[in-house]
């Protein structure tokens, strides 16, 4: 909940009036609405009548604790953070404010800045959550089921809306797993063709000998095994659009053809000497990038320059910020449907995991990984144990580029021992080297101090 003059509502306890004062000084500076008070009971009854989205308290006060006063707010208000601070700083006190539901433990003395630092982390966690279980605010959507509402995909979003109402080529680039084939089909379906044939070919499923007959047909008796004239993908498609997705994997003889379809818009069956006209708009997708191969001489620059006519770059889910989030709660919900389980409540942790995750298999493994957790997690509730060993360890985002490669790889290797309690074995899997490997790359390495 955003603040009429600010960032987010701050419930301050304390009951010391000066540090209540220095506290609300440095957050209303920082652009935060702050309301105070000077017991657990007083902040209890503030809470009640008003929603806040942050409670920032101190550990001992007269009467209930901080501690019990960050219990009660995560048992009543699962929509309000809490954080701890304290002048009595212990291991054991900051696990225990965390167990209770503290999302950051501040000891005293601390800076300004380490205070502004703390909130926001706090209002990040609280962002991510509220994103991920949100039920009012319907994730953006076009008509062909895309979710999110990133730069990134408003961008997509633009150029579908753009090529849908023209007939030129389209060349759709992108990951596996991004989309692409969605893409494809929201441009038909959004344009004039939308009535007629929408025909998708994976050009790189079709074995090379049968490709040209999959693709342009064939007469009886062209090739062996050939008993009947069949017509092919663009045939099928006339009037409407042929999708021709791994397009790279074409061969440069299927290339010129290609091309020749593209110009003169007729087709010649396998074993025919005649031509057909044709009516089809051609969209390609890629996941290589089509220049390099040219400048390899492994496609043709003149058929890439005919299909480069509009060009769609759909980006990596990695690159999406929170549509990560959306995506999660999306999924959860369908396969929560389809299997008659009750949708899974993400921890705020398992969420963090899951948005910082690079996701090589993007969209498509998302999705995935989802449904098998819906389907396989016993519990209503998703925390870090409950996702794949390799997420266990994510590495932070940040590029520090003053250090050897030797520094990075004894940092890595210490931050992966570190999330699995020093077990060797997980280790080596989440690193992808054996235990001997491992052992040996250990050997040299100082422990951290």
């Amino acid at each position: 909940m955003a603040h009429a003059n600010g960032k987010g509502s701050i419930l301050v306890v304390d009951d010391a009036a000066t540090t209540i004062e220095v506290i609300e000084r440095n957050l209303v500076s920082a652009g935060y609405g702050v309301i105070t008070a000077m017991s657990a009971t007083e902040a209890m009854d503030i809470l009640e009548a008003r929603a806040v989205d942050l409670v920032v308290t101190d550990l001992k006060m007269p009467g209930p604790s901080g501690m019990e006063l960050v219990k009660y707010v995560r048992q009543t208000f699962p929509d309000t953070e809490a954080m701890m601070i304290t002048g009595y700083a212990t291991v054991e006190g900051a696990v225990e404010a965390v167990k209770t539901g503290a999302e950051e433990y501040l000891a005293k003395p601390f800076t300004d800045g380490e205070l502004i630092s703390a909130v926001e982390r706090t209002f990040e966690k609280l962002r991510v959550r509220r994103a991920a279980h949100s039920e009012d605010a319907a994730p953006i959507r076009t008509p062909m089921g895309f979710i999110g509402d990133s730069a990134a995909m408003e961008r997509v979003y633009r150029a579908i809306a753009k090529a849908a109402v023209t007939r030129a080529t389209v060349l759709i680039s992108g990951e596996s797993g991004t989309g692409k084939e969605l893409v494809a089909r929201a441009i038909h379906y959004t344009g004039p063709r939308s009535g007629s044939p929408f025909v998708a070919v994976n050009c790189g499923g079709i074995p090379e000998a049968l490709l040209e007959s999959e693709l342009f047909g064939h007469v009886k008796g062209a090739f062996t095994g050939a008993s009947e004239t069949r017509a092919g993908f663009f045939q099928t498609a006339d009037g409407g659009t042929i999708f021709l997705d791994e397009v790279s994997e074409m061969t440069l003889g299927m290339q010129v053809k290609l091309l020749r379809v593209l110009q003169e818009e007729e087709v010649r069956m396998v074993g025919s000497s005649r031509t057909r006209k044709v009516d089809v708009r051609v969209l390609a997708a890629t996941n290589k990038s089509l220049p390099a191969l040219v400048v390899k001489g492994l496609f043709r620059d003149d058929l890439f320059y005919r299909l480069n006519v509009i060009a769609i770059d759909v980006p990596p889910l990695r690159d999406r910020g929170d549509d990560v989030l959306a995506m999660i709660n999306h999924f959860a919900r369908k396969y929560a449907g389809e299997s008659d389980r009750p949708v899974p409540t993400f921890t705020g942790e398992a969420l963090r995991v899951l948005r910082g995750y690079h996701w090589p298999g993007n969209a498509r493994e998302l999705q995935n990984m989802i449904h098998r957790m819906v389907v396989m997690c016993d519990g209503s509730t998703i925390d870090v144990r409950d996702l794949p060993a390799l997420m266990h360890f994510v590495p932070p985002r940040e590029k520090r580029l003053d250090r050897t490669l030797v520094e990075v790889e004894v940092e890595h290797i210490r931050n992966v021992l570190d999330s699995v309690g020093g077990n060797k074995t997980q280790a080596a899997e989440i690193l992808g080297i054996d235990r001997k490997t491992l052992r040996e790359k250990l050997k040299p390495l100082k422990p951290a101090p």
